[in-house]
Formats: structure tokens, C-alpha cells, sequence
């Protein structure tokens, strides 16, 4: 094991450690659960937190993920191809920046009700952003000598963008994927939460209710780990791809 991922383990076992600890002096599970009893409670809601809650929770958020990645590749690229669309759209996508998805998501419960729809826009919104503007920046990146050499050699307007643009943004959309994919969890559990009747973010808010507190935080940590395994196979790709790192 790397010595980074020694140390992050270490610090995530002083924090259980802590944590449950401190849940135990408390004692108020209702409001400071320990990790153990969220285990636990996980476990006994495990028929409905996997088979009926986590299937709704796990189409949001992969079909808004790929649907932002698409739509934002496509964007990204017109705008290093077109400078109308450059001017056009890069400086909406700077201020959208600043539009907390959050905030606006109960206006997405009012034009589509307690839809999926209305969840996957949100995810889209949260993430969309974000991409377009880190492959756009990594378009422009590329070395225009290795264009013009291209150029020399009769290569296609494809071809440089295959063999040349595609490899300079390349580290900088895996970025964009690593960075964002953790908003499209929360986006698609705050989502749930403020207008849905099904997913994990609903059933945790239907939890509180019942002054439940490791059923609260059950769905949470499924989140977690959903947000870890897809930050993982990411960094696999990454890895993979990494051949591309050292052309650029």
C-alpha cells in the first residue's frame, strides 16, 4: 500500500474511532448515531435501501452524469472550433458557475413534479458546467506547433483533432469527471430529498421523521460508497490513459 493511501486510511479509522466514541459518551442515537448502529441499521434495511431505493437513486445519477458528459463534450468542442460560439456561450457557463443548483431544484419540482426528469436535470446542471469548461480549457492547451507539424504532413482537420486535441484535453476531462462526479451524487440525494417519493435522499428525509437517526445516515453511507467506487474506477481509467500524459 502507497504511503498516501496508508495515511488517508489511518486518518478514516481515527475519525470512526472518534466518532464512535464520542456517539457512545453522548448517547443520543437519534441525533449522533455511531458508525457501528448505521452499519447495523444498513444492514436491516438492506432489502429496501438496495432492491427498491438504490436501483432510483443509480439511474439519476448515471444517466444525468452521462447526458452532462455528452452534452458537455460536444459543447466544448464547438466552442474551440467556433469562435461565435466561444462568444457566445463561455461567458454564460462562467456565470452559471455561480447559480447554486441546490437553490433553484424545487423550481424543477414545479415544471416537472416528483419526476426522475426533474432529478436528472438537476444532475445535469450540478456537473455540465464544470466539464464543458475544463475540456475547453484543455482544447485550447494544445501545442500549436504539433497542429501546424500535423498540418505539414497533410492530416486532416480530424486527424488533429483525434491525434492532437483529443490527447492535450484529455487529463483535464478526467479531472473534470473526478471532480464533478461526487455533485452528481449529492445533487441527485439533495434532489430527492426536496421532491421525490423514491431514492435514498427521500427515504433519509421520511427517516427523520421517525427520529431514526442510523436510518438517516444509512442512505448516506450508501452514497458514500457509490461516490468512492465510481471516484475509483475513474482513477483506473486514469491510469489506463495515462500513456497519454507524457505525448502532450
Amino acid at each position: 500500500m502507497k504511503k498516501r493511501h496508508l495515511a488517508a486510511s489511518i486518518l478514516a479509522i481515527v475519525i470512526l474511532v472518534l466518532w464512535q466514541l464520542l456517539a457512545m459518551k453522548v448517547n443520543i442515537p437519534h441525533i449522533i448515531p455511531s458508525p457501528v448502529a448505521i452499519v447495523k441499521k444498513t444492514w436491516e434495511l438492506r432489502e429496501t435501501l438496495f432492491l427498491v431505493q438504490l436501483p432510483v437513486t443509480l439511474y439519476t445519477i448515471v444517466v444525468g452524469f452521462l447526458i452532462s458528459v455528452g452534452i458537455s463534450l460536444v459543447l466544448a468542442t464547438a466552442m474551440e472550433e467556433f469562435e461565435v460560439v466561444e462568444a457566445m456561450f463561455y461567458p454564460v457557463l462562467v456565470v452559471t458557475q455561480t447559480i447554486p443548483v441546490m437553490c433553484i431544484s424545487p423550481l424543477f419540482v414545479l415544471w416537472f413534479g416528483y419526476t426522475q426528469t426533474a432529478r436528472i436535470i438537476a444532475v445535469v446542471l450540478a456537473t455540465f458546467f464544470a466539464i464543458t469548461l475544463n475540456v475547453f480549457d484543455g482544447l485550447k492547451r494544445t501545442d500549436v506547433r504539433k497542429i501546424e507539424l500535423m498540418q505539414t504532413i497533410g492530416a486532416s482537420a480530424l486527424q488533429i483533432f483525434l491525434h492532437v486535441k483529443v490527447p492535450t484535453a484529455l487529463p483535464m476531462f478526467l479531472t473534470a469527471l473526478k471532480m464533478t462526479l461526487p455533485w452528481a451524487v449529492i445533487d441527485a440525494a439533495v434532489a430527492e430529498w426536496l421532491g421525490a417519493n423514491e431514492g435514498l435522499g427521500y427515504f433519509s428525509k421520511r427517516m427523520i421523521s421517525t427520529m431514526d437517526g442510523p436510518a438517516v445516515f444509512a442512505p448516506v453511507l450508501i452514497l458514500t460508497i457509490i461516490a468512492l467506487m465510481g471516484m475509483a474506477i475513474l482513477n483506473l481509467i486514469d491510469k489506463k490513459v495515462g500513456i497519454y500524459r507524457s505525448e502532450v
